[in-house]
């Protein structure tokens, strides 16, 4: 499963880095929890939250149904 997360992270990738930030995968354990770790701007942006569940686990969870939830590290 690590290999589909990372492939949809790779996809989600290009509208992080256009705001100046980036996801790192860290993990992805067999209960469906990912864990990740933001970068650049993402890291210290007070709506860095938001874009973790309304944008980086939503997508995953469409992606792939086995994701359950998304923290960041």
């Amino acid at each position: 499963m690590k290999e589909k997360v990372q492939a949809v992270l790779d996809k989600i990738r290009p509208a992080l880095q256009k705001d100046g930030g980036d996801v790192e995968l860290v993990e992805v354990d067999e209960n469906g929890t990912v864990k990740v770790r933001l970068q650049g701007a993402c890291a210290g942006c007070p709506m860095s939250q938001v874009t973790l569940k309304n944008g980086i686990e939503r997508v995953l969870k469409q992606e792939i149904p086995e994701v359950k939830t998304v923290e960041k590290v």
